[in-house]
């Protein structure tokens, strides 16, 4: 009997029966913990061999000293996959020992800490997810046993992060000739926070730059006197009381009162400078200290300036024209559709479903947000509004409705596109507002006659913008900003008005001391901003203006004939560089400081209530600056 007939009969089991060269062998008994076996290959010679049960190495042994050679062949039918998946077994540990042996190289616990950093900032995770034990596990399977470091850890490395950010900070702007801030205050869940951010040019590559100054909580009542101190206390902070040409401020904001009581420049007030007054030092009895204050220019923000148009005086005209009983019924039915989607999971997915697309919900009162959502109602077809309608169970809108929105989606999209070009913070300068103005006027002009619903109220929005930007459009430091801003140079004004303002660029080149004095390469090839082209539209390009070639005047001179779109361009005049710098600095909207209070995240939430006011001041800055700063340092 062979052994796989005696494995056949139950007779025992053991090692040998799935060994591949078990068919050498032939059963014959069994003896305690061992089996008696027959060498096949000894025949006729007997030649019994005893093998434990549970090994085959005596055998082995056996074939490879006697029968080493061709006798000795394994069965290619039997054995074969257990001693394949031994040897990926053996392949699996030996890869698994060199990725280890990578790991341990590359991944140092110093290194993992500051990847760990990262995300909980740059994502604003729970400080809590560090003692999730899934996360645990997550960390110490992929860098082979590393562990995550606990919270005081942590706490250290904001600590040392933040002070690190300040000092590179610092170094940046020391070298900044002129800087523009923004400042508001947000208020959520019982709690106000004051935030300020900075905003230069750099020199070189002229690029905007961008960072947080301050994120600090309000305590007690929020009066002119405590703004003014912030807002002066932050620029001594980082050394720019002397380089700030102006803050920018929602139209509606209290700073515009503080500035308007404190700015140096002020009407309303005697005084050459605003004196702040510590209220609490003067209740505990400490000695009356006034502090000199240095408040810079206040500018209100141009793309609340849209947004107050919209609200209050399209809406102004809408109540007061035939269209609104039309405008309150067709709005109705959209925002019954809206809030459909936005409560109901069943609601969004038909939407997904009808018009193979997510559909927008103005979640937040917002203009733009709302424009879009309108936007994209009116580009589903008849018959995918129609079945949308149904299934969520709202009024169909008519016909005539749908010509309404249709018509308000068209005319207000150059409104839209203006508020978009202002709410930007890359590519967005002051000289942007004048000639955005400008072409939203002529835009609106254009539609006006083809307008079947809008006709008056366009007419209105249109005085409505004359009034509210007056300021801009008279304002010195706004049409040099427009004047040195390649894009628009001289193209926007009037050709009586381009002889005075090439003669106050020239005025005020005279008096710039340009950081590159090397000579102008005018063979420079000069790129052009075609995404916005068809969208300014402000007169002719072609200057008549003859000006004496002589120095400065000379620089001016090739700069308002030439047609480079590009900043590149203005490497080619220095002196009209620096006016650039000077002017354009300035940003026209808040939306810089919005979109820092908008980075609260989810640390506003109940597991992140341990946070003190100051960490969540540094977990915001660290966040916010990392595109300036890094968080960790290579």
């Amino acid at each position: 009997m062979d052994v796989e007939q005696h494995e056949t009969c139950g007779e025992t089991k053991s090692a040998i029966n799935s060994w591949r060269y078990r068919h050498h062998f032939t059963y014959k008994a069994d003896q305690g913990k061992n089996i008696i076996v027959q060498c096949n290959l000894c025949l006729p010679r007997v030649n019994l061999l005893s093998t434990s049960k549970t090994s085959t190495s005596n055998l082995k042994k056996h074939l490879d000293r006697t029968h080493l050679g061709c006798e000795a062949r394994p069965d290619a039918k039997r054995g074969r996959k257990k001693e394949e998946c031994n040897g990926e077994e053996s392949r699996h540990c030996q890869l698994k020992k060199i990725k280890a042996e990578i790991i341990s190289k590359c991944l140092t616990q110093s290194k993992i800490d500051d990847l760990i950093f990262s995300f909980i900032v740059e994502d604003c995770q729970s400080f809590y997810v560090l003692e999730q034990p899934g996360f645990k596990k997550l960390v110490a399977g992929l860098t082979e046993g590393l562990k995550v470091m606990d919270r005081v850890t942590l706490f250290t490395k904001v600590d040392h992060g933040l002070s690190r950010m300040r000092e590179e900070l610092l170094a940046k702007l020391s070298s900044i000739q002129y800087v523009c801030t923004t400042a508001d205050i947000w208020t959520a869940n019982d709690r106000s926070f004051f935030g300020m951010t900075c905003h230069w040019i750099d020199p070189e590559s002229l690029e905007r730059k961008s960072a947080a100054l301050g994120f600090p909580r309000l305590q007690g009542s929020i009066t002119y006197d405590s703004i003014a101190g912030r807002i002066h206390d932050t620029h001594v902070a980082f050394n720019i009381e002397s380089k700030v040409q102006t803050t920018v401020a929602d139209n509606a904001s209290p700073f515009v009162g503080v500035f308007r009581e404190f700015a140096p420049d002020s009407q309303e007030r005697d005084d050459d400078f605003g004196f702040f007054e510590n209220v609490s030092g003067v209740l505990e009895g400490e000695p009356e200290q006034d502090m000199l204050l240095f408040l810079p220019p206040v500018r209100r923000c141009a793309s609340h300036t849209l947004v107050q148009i919209v609200a209050e005086d399209f809406w102004q005209a809408i109540l007061q024209g035939p269209m609104c009983q039309l405008h309150y019924s067709s709005m109705t039915k959209v925002f019954s559709v809206w809030s459909k989607c936005h409560h109901l999971q069943v609601g969004m997915g038909a939407a997904e479903e009808i018009g193979s697309m997510a559909l927008v919900v103005p979640s937040v009162i917002c203009w733009n947000v709302e424009y879009c959502a309108v936007q994209k109602i009116v580009s589903l077809s008849e018959r995918e509004l129609t079945e949308l309608c149904a299934r969520l169970e709202v009024p169909r809108l008519q016909p005539e409705e749908m010509a309404f929105l249709k018509e308000y989606v068209t005319v207000f999209h150059p409104l839209a596109f203006a508020l978009e070009l202002f709410q930007a913070e890359q590519k967005c300068y002051l000289g942007l507002v004048i000639p955005t103005v400008l072409s939203l006027k002529n835009k609106l002009n254009e539609q006006k006659d083809a307008a079947s619903y809008f006709g008056d109220v366009i007419g209105t929005i249109v005085e409505a913008i004359d009034v509210r930007f007056q300021e801009f459009f008279s304002s010195t430091e706004a049409r040099i900003a427009t004047a040195t801003t390649p894009q628009f140079r001289l193209w926007w004004m009037p050709a009586s008005e381009r002889e005075e303002m090439c003669a106050l660029l020239a005025a005020e080149a005279s008096q710039m001391e340009p950081r590159d004095a090397a000579e102008a390469n005018t063979s420079r090839s000069l790129s052009t901003i075609k995404s916005e082209d068809d969208f300014f539209s402000y007169g002719s390009a072609k200057t008549s203006i003859q000006i004496q070639p002589r120095g400065v005047t000379e620089e001016i001179r090739r700069y308002v004939e030439g047609t480079g779109k590009s900043l590149e361009c203005l490497q080619d005049f220095p002196r009209v560089k620096q006016l650039f710098l000077k002017y354009n600095t300035t940003l026209p909207s808040t939306a810089p400081i919005q979109r820092l209070f908008s980075q609260k995240g989810n640390l506003m939430s109940s597991q992140r209530n341990f946070l003190t006011d100051d960490y969540f001041e540094r977990v915001q800055l660290l966040r916010y600056n990392s595109s300036v700063c890094p968080l960790v340092t290579e």
